[in-house]
């Protein structure tokens, strides 16, 4: 699985051979409701093939519209917005007051798509800085603090993953979650110091390490865009990770298990070096109660919790709860 705005980069790479033209259609500033953010990316090609999203349907049938009519400039990046007027709004379907305005730009230069994928594949954020009246195009590497730009002349935009996993533990449930996970903008992470668990590791894109897992968490350097999540129903194992995670600023922190077993967990924890506030910290067990026994299941449970904390204010974040009520041991 990708992350949208990769499968929108990776349509364009694929796409170069198909002597179309091509364009990347970007939201660069929205006001009143949106259906989507800035930064939203859509790939277009002449024939009206487009992949990714830029709204929620109508603004796209629009794009794909003027593409197959030839309406889209060829050698200049334009700016179009939709729903400026009431009438725009209801033509589009925008929510009331909605206002979505756009950087349609023609890709012209294959080169820094490639560029682009290199440095993701290689788990680095790139940032690419789109001057819109030369069409000129800069690289660079990126900060997970850093947002998309637009200031009228200059499009800035980010990518790659723009959050980190640290999964413990490279088992079935672990392969289901890693698969969503990138989905989601996640790097991930998965650190197994069982050689026959990791021999059997088949998701691609993934970092596998042998490493114990406390030492896997420092090496990290987790942050405030990191999840460490324990799953190898080890206590020796996921109580070493969780040892370190729990004092470090990730913003989630998660174990598998039951209640009755979480709250072991917590016990031991107090015996070490941990305070009752960064104990607090543990979602365990860890995810949403959504009834989920199976191991998709419950990798989508946890990733629904952490969509859920994400798109919290961050004062609620450290408030947060865990309420998945698996039944594992």
């Amino acid at each position: 699985m990708d992350s949208v705005d990769l499968s929108v980069l990776k349509s364009l790479r694929e796409w170069q051979s198909a002597r179309q033209p091509l364009w990347l259609v970007t939201v660069v500033e929205t006001f009143g409701s949106s259906p989507r953010p800035p930064g939203a990316m859509l790939a277009l090609r002449g024939d009206g093939l487009a992949v990714g999203s830029v709204s929620g349907g109508c603004i796209e049938d629009d794009l794909v519209m003027r593409a197959k009519r030839g309406e889209l400039p060829l050698d200049r990046c334009g700016v179009i917005s939709f729903g400026v007027t009431k009438e725009e709004a209801q033509r589009f379907r925008l929510p009331c007051g909605g206002v979505i305005r756009v950087v349609v730009e023609p890709v012209c230069d294959q080169n820094w798509v490639d560029k682009i994928l290199q440095l993701v594949q290689s788990h680095r954020l790139a940032k690419r800085a789109l001057q819109l009246d030369t069409m000129q195009v800069e690289i660079d590497d990126a900060t997970r603090t850093e947002n998309m730009q637009f200031d009228g002349t200059t499009l800035t935009t980010v990518h790659g993953p723009r959050w980190r996993m640290l999964i413990i533990g490279a088992g079935q449930t672990s392969t289901y979650l890693a698969r969503m996970a990138q989905a989601l903008d996640y790097q991930v992470i998965v650190c197994d110091p069982r050689a026959d668990m990791r021999a059997t590791w088949d998701v691609p894109d993934t970092m596998l390490t042998g490493e114990m897992p406390d030492d896997a968490v420092l090496a990290l350097q987790p942050d405030a865009a990191t999840v460490i999540i324990a799953l190898t129903h080890d206590p020796k194992l996921d109580d070493m990770a969780l040892l370190e995670a729990l004092k470090s600023p990730a913003f989630y922190v998660g174990a598998l298990g039951s209640k009755a077993n979480n709250a072991k967990r917590r016990a031991r924890l107090a015996l070490f070096d941990l305070s009752a506030g960064e104990i607090e910290k543990l979602h365990g067990p860890v995810g949403l109660s959504i009834g989920s026994r199976t191991p998709p299941e419950i990798a989508v449970s946890i990733l629904a919790h952490l969509i859920s904390v994400r798109n919290r204010p961050i004062r609620a974040i450290s408030q947060a709860q865990p309420i998945n009520q698996e039944v594992c041991s």
